[in-house]
């Protein structure tokens, strides 16, 4: 799949090394994965079979190097992900458990491998680690590198939240415990400040907000997109197919729009990557679209790239991805506005600090499907502020979440934060 952090993390990069930065991005576990070109290194460090064998079988947690090649070259890697190797929180539990102890857990190999490797590079002015689930590395980073090491957050505590209660509480006290040899922390929405300083006790003036950004080449101009509405009123969803991104919130919102609010002519649209363990989640929802007799204005339209993801999003009205849980991110919501597309969200997570900087949608109350129909139905009836929440969210996010906006921040958290460790200024 795409996956929203990886997105983030590589434009984040490609940014920083079009400006001249020397930038190293490294993919841990598996190859990143991204629509757009991918900047990052060919090596995979913690090779996702790796550390599933280190975690089963002792025999593997002392292999030497070049037998681990073998398993860790990323075309290898990249045939068995999603196939042999699960990624389902509830059966991770006690790999999370090991990889975050560190040098006293099961991967302590991996651990050393990439250390060696590091010091083999460029020593640099500052480590970023993509999420708190790593932060077991901190610690081994800094000895080694003498330098300091900083923690982005966007969204870990959905998967810990996801693992069995008793390894949650483990892997959480674990992170709890290492937060002391993280630097700075920089959540991705203010929300998810708030959030995670009461997540991890934390106090909040070790956080500083990182905000989303993303790169804008290919999306039309925020006045290209005609303004007239399609016939059919088209409802569009871009997300993961999963129980928490709430697909089956839209489509009962959709039975309402259709049954009740008086749209009679109307398309549902969804596109997103769909997990094996959630197939028949999605065969559930369309089994009941067939039901309401709606089958056949419903359509999944898999995993796109970067252009057919543009093209979708030409293709509609209105986005909603009416998550059940309070998303720190939105990666989607961003994409649909500088597409020229107003969006419907609950009004948790970061949705409302985005929707009130970009002026691009608007909020319901979360898990109500039937006001979020409502809203639908609203903007069904009211082209004219259709157009409205089009040209304001599409020059919003050019102004507040372009990748240069992101980039400029960063360029002024690292280099804060590499100036009061007291080590070399931002190469």
């Amino acid at each position: 799949m795409y996956c929203g952090s990886c997105l983030r993390d590589n434009a984040l990069a490609a940014e920083l090394i079009a400006r001249g930065h020397q930038v190293l991005l490294l993919p841990l576990y598996t190859p990143t994965l991204t629509d757009e070109r991918n900047v990052s290194d060919g090596h995979v460090f913690y090779g996702g079979i790796s550390v599933y064998l280190q975690q089963l079988l002792p025999l593997f947690r002392k292999t030497p190097h070049f037998l681990d090649r073998l398993w860790d070259a990323p075309s290898v890697i990249r045939a068995f992900a999603g196939r042999t190797v699960s990624v389902n929180p509830a059966q991770l539990g006690a790999l999370t458990i090991s990889v975050l102890q560190g040098e006293n857990g099961h991967q302590r190999k991996e651990l050393h491998k990439l250390i060696a490797w590091l010091r083999t590079q460029p020593l640099p002015d500052l480590v970023v680690l993509p999420n708190s689930l790593l932060i077991g590395l901190a610690a081994p980073l800094r000895a080694a590198l003498g330098r300091p090491v900083c923690c982005t957050l966007q969204g870990e505590d959905l998967f810990l939240e996801a693992l069995p209660a008793a390894q949650r509480d483990t892997a959480l006290d674990l992170i709890r415990r290492c937060t002391n040899d993280v630097d700075r922390f920089f959540p991705v929405s203010e929300y998810y400040l708030d959030f995670m300083s009461d997540y991890l006790e934390v106090p909040q003036d070790r956080f500083d907000v990182l905000p989303l950004g993303m790169n804008l080449e290919g999306y039309p101009e925020h006045h290209a997109k005609p303004s007239t509405r399609s016939a059919p009123f088209t409802v569009g969803y871009l997300a993961r197919v999963a129980p928490e991104k709430g697909l089956h919130l839209l489509a009962e919102a959709y039975r309402r729009l259709r049954e009740h609010l008086g749209v009679t002519d109307a398309r549902l649209e969804v596109a997103g990557y769909l997990a094996p363990q959630h197939r028949s989640y999605l065969v559930e929802i369309e089994q009941h679209l067939e039901e309401w007799g709606l089958g056949r204005e419903f359509a999944y339209r898999g995993v796109l790239n970067r252009d057919e993801k543009i093209e979708f999003l030409s293709t509609l009205d209105v986005l909603s991805v009416p998550s059940t849980y309070p998303d720190p991110k939105g990666i989607s919501v961003l994409e649909a506005m500088a597409g020229g597309v107003p969006v419907v969200q609950p009004g948790h997570g970061a949705f409302p600090e985005i929707l009130e900087r970009t002026g691009g949608g608007i909020t319901f109350e979360a898990n109500r499907s039937d006001l979020l129909a409502d809203q639908l139905a609203a903007l069904y009836c009211q082209p004219e502020r259709m157009e409205q929440l089009r040209m304001q969210g599409a020059y919003g996010v050019r102004k507040h979440y372009s990748v240069s906006r992101m980039a400029d921040r960063a360029v002024e958290l690292y280099g804060h934060t590499i100036a009061t460790a007291g080590t070399a200024a931002v190469s």
